[in-house]
Parts: C-alpha cells; sequence; structure tokens
C-alpha cells in the first residue's frame, strides 16, 4: 500500500513536529538511507514477524542530525528541536523491514528524505494537530485534498506530570493519495491504531502515577504559583515520548508496528476491474454455477438414485459420458482428462477448416450456427471431444448441449452436439433431415490424405473426414452474416488465432446484443409481424438464414436477462399507477 504512516507531537516550544514516520518503499532505497544492512551481521539473527525483516540500516539521513545530514535535506534544524519533537538520537541509523514476499522496504526514520513527501507530511502534522481536530480534540478524523494527500488523523493526550495540565498532544495520521481506498481502511485503520494508542497510553499512565506518588505536582504548583509554567516556557522540562513511557525500545516497537499496519492494510482490500457488464456468456455461467450448486446441496440430503444406463444426462452443457462402465457426470465438456488425450485433436477452427478442406466446413459451421444436430461418428473419443471444443465457439453458451459420446442415438432436443461410437445406427429419417450434418471420421490411406498435412507425427493424418447432410449449402449460398465473417476472419492469414478467437467473442456479442432487441421487440412487447421485419431491416439481419440464426440464439439469453427485461418493463406502468 502507497501510504506513510507518522506519529506527531504538539512542543509547546517549536509547535506541530513529526516525531516518528514509516514510508514504503518499492524500489531501492534512497541514496544514504540503506547501502545494505550493516556489515557481519547474520540474516538469521534478524528479528522476524509476519513475513517482515527488521535491520538497521548502515548510515542515517535524519535531517536532526545538524552536521552529518546534508544541507539541502528537509527537515528542522538541530537547535529548532528539544528532547520533546526529537525521536532518534543522533547517529541512530533508523530501522528498515524487508517484506520477503512482495520485496518491499518499509522504512522509518524522524522525517521523510524526499523533500516532497516531507512538505506533504509536514502540513499533514500541522493540519491534524492545529485546525483539524474533532470534538473533544482526541480521536479520528479524516481531512485532505487531491494535491496534498488524504489523512486519517487520530489525536490522542499522553500523561505527563510536569506538562501544562499533565498531558501532552499527540497524533497518528495515516496519508494517502487514494481517497477511496483510504475511507474503505477505515473501519480497519481505526481499530488497529486506536490499540496502539491505548498501549501507549497505558504505559505512560504508569510513569505518571509513580511520579505523582513520589512527588505530586499539583499541590506543588498550587504552592509556587507560576513558577513551573515559565520553567517550562524555557524549556526545561520537554520529555521525550520514551521519557514519558519508560520504554526504550520505544521506536523499534512503533516501527514494527506501523510496518505490520502498512502491510496488512495493503492486503485487506483487492481492486477488481470489470470492463463494462458482464457478457452473457458469463450470465449463463453464472446461473450454471448456481444451478450445479442448488443439485449438489439436494444431493446432500437425499439417497442417490441410480440412473438408467441408457439414457445420458445433458443439462445446457452438462453432459454424462458412457465411454466407459463408470459413469460420471463432467460439468463442462472441458475437463476431459487432457493428460490422456493423444494428438489426434483440433487446436482451433482455423485448424479444422484446413483438415476438412472449406466447403465441408462452412456446411458444417452453417448448421451449427443455425441450431442444427451436429453428429460426430468416430472411434477417438478425444478426437470427438476436441471438434465440440472447437466448433462450441461459434456459439454463446447458452445454445450449447453436448452428449460427448453415447451407443446409442439421442434426438435432437437433447442435444445440438452428439459423438458416437462407428457401430450405431442413425434413424434413416435423420440422415435425411435438413436439420442434421453427419461427419463420419474413417481410417485413411496414405493415397487418399493431403500433402499439406502428411507428417508421420500428426495423427490427424490417419483418418478422413465425410461430411453429409440432407441440406448441403451450396457454395453460392449467401449464409447468415456472422459465417461469412468468421470464414474472412480464418482465411486471414495475418491474424493470429488469439486475435482470431478475440474476434469470435466480439461477434457473438454483437449478435447476441441484435437476439436482446429481438427478444424484447418480439416477446415482451409483443409488436406485429410488419415491425419486426422492419427491425429486421434495420438490424441487417432480413435475410432468412439470419433471421432463424436469431431465432436460435434468443434460446440462449440467460435468465437474468430476461427478468430484468420483465422488470423494466412493468416499471413504468407501476410508476404511473403511483402518480
Amino acid at each position: 500500500m502507497n501510504a506513510i504512516v507518522a506519529l506527531c507531537h504538539f512542543c509547546e516550544l517549536h509547535g506541530p513536529r513529526t516525531l516518528f514516520c514509516t514510508e514504503v518503499l518499492h524500489s531501492p532505497l534512497p541514496q544514504g538511507a540503506g547501502s545494505g544492512d550493516i556489515s557481519g551481521q547474520n540474516e538469521q539473527a534478524e528479528e522476524e514477524e509476519g513475513g517482515i525483516q527488521m535491520s538497521s540500516r548502515i548510515r542515517s539521513h535524519s535531517p536532526a542530525e545538524g552536521a552529518s545530514a546534508d544541507s539541502s535535506s528537509p527537515g528542522p534544524k538541530k537547535s529548532d528541536m528539544c528532547e520533546g519533537c526529537r525521536s532518534l538520537a543522533g547517529g541512530h541509523p533508523g530501522y528498515v523491514s524487508h517484506d520477503k514476499e512482495t520485496s518491499i522496504k518499509y522504512v522509518s526514520h524522524q522525517h521523510p528524505n524526499h523533500p516532497q513527501l516531507f512538505s506533504i507530511v509536514r502540513q499533514a502534522c500541522v493540519r491534524s494537530l492545529s485546525c483539524e481536530v474533532c470534538p473533544g480534540r482526541e480521536g479520528p478524523i479524516f481531512f485532505g485534498d487531491e494535491q496534498h494527500g488524504f489523512v486519517f488523523s487520530h489525536t490522542f493526550f499522553i500523561k505527563d506530570s510536569l506538562a501544562r495540565g499533565f498531558q501532552r498532544w499527540y497524533s497518528i495520521i495515516t496519508i494517502m493519495m487514494d481517497r477511496i481506498y483510504l475511507i474503505n481502511s477505515w473501519p480497519f485503520l481505526l481499530g488497529k491504531i486506536r490499540g496502539i494508542i491505548d498501549e501507549l497510553q497505558g504505559k505512560a499512565l504508569k510513569v505518571f502515577e509513580a511520579e505523582q506518588f513520589g512527588c505530586p505536582q499539583r499541590a506543588q504548583r498550587m504552592n509556587t504559583a507560576f513558577t513551573p509554567f515559565l520553567h517550562q516556557r524555557n524549556g526545561n522540562a520537554a520529555r521525550s515520548l520514551t521519557s514519558l513511557t519508560n520504554d526504550e525500545n520505544l521506536w523499534a516497537c512503533l516501527h514494527t508496528s506501523f510496518a505490520w499496519l502498512l502491510k496488512a492494510c495493503g492486503s485487506r482490500l483487492t481492486e477488481k476491474l470489470l470492463e463494462g457488464a458482464p457478457t452473457e456468456d458469463t450470465l449463463v455461467q453464472m446461473e450454471k454455477l448456481a444451478d450445479l450448486k442448488e443439485e449438489s446441496e439436494g444431493w446432500d440430503g437425499s439417497e442417490e438414485e441410480e440412473k438408467p444406463s441408457s439414457q445420458p444426462d445433458v443439462v445446457e452443457g452438462q453432459e454424462l459420458s458412457k465411454s466407459s462402465p463408470e459413469t460420471s457426470l463432467m460439468p463442462d465438456c472441458n475437463s476431459w482428462n487432457v493428460a490422456h488425450r493423444r494428438l489426434s485433436v483440433f487446436r482451433s477452427l482455423r485448424h479444422m477448416r484446413q483438415v476438412l478442406g472449406a466447403s465441408a466446413f462452412r456446411m458444417l459451421a452453417w448448421h451449427v450456427l443455425m441450431g442444427n444436430q451436429v453428429i460426430w461418428k468416430a472411434q477417438d473419443m478425444d478426437l470427438v471431444q476436441s471438434a465440440f471444443d472447437v466448433l462450441r465457439t461459434m456459439l454463446p453458451i447458452g445454445c450449447v448441449r453436448i452428449i460427448p459420446y453415447s451407443d446409442q442415438y439421442e434426438e435432437a432436443y437433447r442435444c445440438n452436439f452428439l459423438g458416437l461410437s462407428p457401430h450405431v445406427q442413425i434413424p434413416p429419417h435423420i440422415l435425411s433431415s435438413e436439420f442434421a450434418v453427419l461427419v463420419e471420421v474413417r481410417a485413411a490411406t496414405r493415397s487418399s490424405l493431403y500433402p499439406t498435412l502428411f507428417d508421420d507425427e500428426q495423427s490427424l493424418n490417419k483418418y478422413e473426414f465425410l461430411v453429409t447432410s440432407g441440406s448441403p449449402v451450396a457454395a453460392d449460398r449467401v449464409g447468415p452474416t456472422i459465417l461469412n465473417k468468421i470464414e474472412a476472419a480464418l482465411t486471414n492469414q495475418n491474424l493470429s488465432v488469439d486475435v482470431v478467437d478475440q474476434c469470435l467473442v466480439c461477434l457473438k456479442e454483437e449478435w447476441m446484443n441484435k437476439v436482446k432487441v429481438l427478444f424484447k421487440f418480439t416477446k415482451v412487447d409483443s409488436r406485429p409481424k410488419e415491425d419486426t421485419q422492419k427491425l429486421l431491416s434495420i438490424l441487417g439481419a432480413a435475410e432468412e438464414d439470419n433471421v432463424k440464426l436469431l431465432k436460435f440464439w434468443m434460446t440462449g439469453l440467460s435468465k437474468t436477462y430476461k427478468s430484468h427485461l420483465m422488470s423494466t418493463v412493468r416499471s413504468p406502468t407501476s410508476s404511473e399507477c403511483r402518480n
């Protein structure tokens, strides 16, 4: 987390002063801030806490050290400081903690070494102890701006038997440029900083009570009138925080606390970038996961019933494999055991087009986009699965229903992608139907192979593919617009496979938006047929194939979108009734 935590004090001689601050460094330490750890120090001997290693720096760059500090360094001069507004003694190197997990350094000293950071911390210190004060002068407050950063400040008092009013004024501030992050971290910072303050106040209270018991100051001051106050104004009564708490390791403990605070506060919140509304595929996936969760919860509370082995179960992309005696439910077709796959797979749509040929691939892709049943007959289950993995990328997820491999034919209403073993008999009316396409995978001879594909290491060369349908697609047929754009992307060799995949995503979203408009126009608003034809012309989908495609893709709309449409349609009526 890019922030600075600082302990500030209001000195009655010098005004607001920064006592101790801890900052985060994502790059090598600044000049003079750490050329390394103390030479000869063993890393194993360093104190570790929460993954942060603690060590001292080899040189000091604290501006409080008059002669040793650079004349251009920010901060007050030595003559302008007293014991009450100084933390580290002269020559003290300060503290550095190394976070092993993120390679981040947490550096603590009295003032930031960078002039701009010093100015920001100085201004926040003055404001936290002067004008930006909550009622009662003790408690948390938020202030800041875009130029000087945003500040979470918690003011508090420390008991001091020699101070005016028997207490001194301090504050712990957290400075950050990200306003939203700081506001969201308010509860966390308040609890942890309040804990640090309570510990400091508890130690100081013990010292105060001991001093009051040995030499009560209240009666002495009443007897000597204003002498103690004048004595204090001369600066002799100024005391350091280590003296007030009787803790010589105070600054080391504060460094550990501040470093942990910065690390923990930065780890508790994670930003997620959402680019626009979720796609229809994302919504459908979320709905399917929710359905699976409900089903699994239902199975946990009831006895599991065996399903007939002759009926594979399919629920919109969930398949029940019958390739082995042990039947298993697979949540998605991509969950096949990849480790046992052989090389007989299709790598992409472009690869499939090269293997099948341009005309056969166009026929197959046309049937896929139209929602017709696509049947693959092959001995190799991995080959069929890889084909379905590639072909399904042309459709919205809600339109995909797959049975990857079966020992009997399944009707089209159960699946639009069906894998069959070679011995399965397909009904004659399916073979002659215009709503189905069959891809038969047969063993090939060397004489029938394509020369460009001939490779002994490529096992697809062992097969030849025969694509048939009761409604063959003519080469001169216009076809759906999206099919022509897909073929144009596949034939463009300047586009990589990844770019083609992104083109498919964009094309599917473009046509799903048209589907949404058509759904609202026809199903929700119930507009007449003449108006629907005008709408299709405006959408550029008046052709027969485009209309069939839109009607099929309409079945893939998410339930979330449909319910949203119904709620938006009802809301104007309800608002009119209220008026």
